[in-house]
């Protein structure tokens, strides 16, 4: 595993952003891991965020696209610091876009904010995770209608790696759906890897009865 997987693994824990216990997730699962992303909330760690998330688009996408678009609301803040951080490690000055949820029609008027889409545009999509693709339902369309528009991909911090609405992963239906490759900065299974019975800051993060639900959980949930 790559040294800055290990790292966001890592980083990730300390803002507390991935947690295990029992919790229950959007589509109604009882899981015993959850990944919160609106845990990052300083300056320093949305600054490192965007490292993270630029080291894996430029590792899988390269660097010729033009548009991040990260869709409402927690979308946001991924694709201004993605944005940023492309800029900064690797000199490719990349635009930022995302939707309202609501049309503004005053000012600067319709449903998207930061950069105009158009013909031509080579775009990524950002988000935070993804268990069912409803985001992407909702994000292709608004691209679409801006022009002769091109998805290349999606991008998430963890992939869950369990069933979307079928027996695959979200992931992978979204590729098989909508044609749209699609990547991680680290899989659960990674996770697991780096944290299953291995001190870090002086504990066990994932002990063998956490080790033991999470199986349980991929038991029932598990994608093939």
């Amino acid at each position: 595993m790559e040294a800055y997987k290990q790292e966001f693994i890592e980083f990730m824990v300390d803002c507390q952003v991935l947690k295990f216990g029992d919790f229950i997730t959007k589509s109604g699962r009882k899981t015993p891991f959850f990944i919160n992303t609106g845990f990052y909330r300083t300056g320093s760690q949305l600054y490192k965020l965007g490292g993270y998330y630029a080291k894996t688009i430029k590792n899988v996408f390269g660097l010729d696209f033009d548009v991040l678009f990260g869709p409402a609301y927690k979308g946001i803040p991924l694709s201004v610091a993605a944005a940023i951080a492309i800029s900064e490690l690797y000199g490719k000055d990349i635009r930022y876009c995302s939707n309202r949820k609501e049309i503004k029609d005053h000012g600067d008027t319709g449903i998207l904010l930061g950069s105009p889409i158009g013909d031509g545009d080579k775009v990524i999509i950002i988000e935070d995770v993804t268990t069912a693709g409803t985001s992407v339902l909702e994000t292709l369309p608004i691209l679409r209608a801006q022009g002769k528009v091109f998805p290349l991909g999606l991008v998430v911090t963890v992939d869950r790696m369990e069933r979307g609405q079928g027996t695959k992963s979200a992931l992978q239906e979204i590729e098989d759906t909508h044609g749209l490759k699609t990547t991680s900065i680290v899989t659960m299974q990674e996770v697991i890897e780096h944290l299953y019975n291995k001190p870090y800051c002086g504990k066990i993060i994932i002990d063998d009865t956490i080790k033991q639900a999470i199986d349980g959980y991929y038991g029932q949930y598990g994608a093939e």
